[in-house]
């Protein structure tokens, strides 16, 4: 196996797998507060995420994701945790991700932790795009909430 192979699989972890093939809140809302599409066009991933919230806190979140497995790990990770945060706690958390992605930061603060086995993407520039979207969107969404 040749060194590009051995990255291919550090990046391809069974973690980052079994987070993508286990995205909760995976079904669209029927009448939301707020709704964004995002798209990358540098790797094709579309991402579409709706809420509702209440007193600022999201009290409801669907979430329809086509991304590659990197980028429904991390929508994986956002589903579990979204519900109950207000818009500067997921901001918080994206800062912290991308920091960890390009800047070699640290693992984000609960409740992101669970973005840590999304490390081994720090070299794949192109895949950070991907990896952000389902958070992005979800910032975007709140945008229009305030």
């Amino acid at each position: 196996m040749n060194s590009e192979e051995t990255e291919l699989i550090n990046l391809y972890s069974a973690k980052i797998l079994s987070l993508a093939a286990t995205i909760p809140l995976s079904n669209r809302l029927k009448d939301p507060d707020a709704s964004v599409r995002k798209h990358s066009p540098i790797c094709g991933s579309t991402v579409t995420v709706d809420l509702k919230t209440f007193d600022n806190v999201i009290i409801e979140f669907g979430q329809d994701i086509k991304a590659c497995a990197l980028g429904q790990a991390a929508a994986s990770v956002l589903g579990k945790n979204i519900i109950g945060l207000t818009k500067s706690e997921i901001k918080k958390g994206r800062d912290q991700l991308s920091e960890m992605l390009i800047n070699n930061g640290p693992i984000p603060d609960e409740p992101f932790d669970g973005f840590e086995p999304l490390k081994s993407a720090r070299s794949y520039l192109n895949r950070h795009a991907s990896i952000l979207l389902a958070i992005d969107a979800t910032l975007e969404a709140l945008d229009g909430q305030d």
